[in-house]
């Protein structure tokens, strides 16, 4: 995808969440839109901090794994490190966890609020599918939801 249709993208989802506070609806329609909107992507949706684990929030696509340790698979090592995770080949991943064995590629995009933690996760049925302007867009993505619900 160009950076043009990025830039369009990030305009169009700010006006969807413009008008609304609540993180469910706010979660559930971001992660909609962009399911609807994104090419080569088999699940996108949310894992919010619970004590030691991430549990499973609003998304697109196959039923998931419900709870994730902190610092275990791709979701938990982004939350624990702080920093967005881009795996290429999630089968090389060490301690990765298949909750859809469809899934070959993914990105991880932590964040941290005064109420709220959690990652959005975004999956891809081919390897090497997120490239930087691919984290750079998620990382954009992240910064909108939060504007959003605070």
């Amino acid at each position: 995808m160009t950076a043009a249709n990025y830039s369009l993208l990030l305009k169009q989802l700010k006006a969807l969440l413009s008008t609304e506070k609540d993180l469910q609806a706010t979660a559930a329609n971001l992660s909609s839109f962009l399911y609807h909107n994104l090419e080569q992507v088999n699940w996108l949706g949310y894992y919010y901090q619970q004590g030691d684990e991430l549990v499973l929030g609003p998304f697109h696509g196959q039923p998931a794994c419900t709870r994730l340790k902190i610092g275990h698979g791709v979701c938990g090592t982004a939350f624990a490190n702080q920093e967005t995770e881009v795996v290429d080949d999630v089968h090389a991943f060490d301690g990765h966890i298949a909750c859809d064995a469809a899934s070959m590629s993914e990105i991880v995009v932590p964040f941290y609020t005064d109420t709220i933690n959690g990652v959005l996760d975004v999956d891809s049925p081919i390897k090497n599918r997120f490239s930087e302007a691919d984290k750079n867009f998620f990382e954009a993505v992240v910064d909108i939801f939060i504007d959003s619900i605070q």
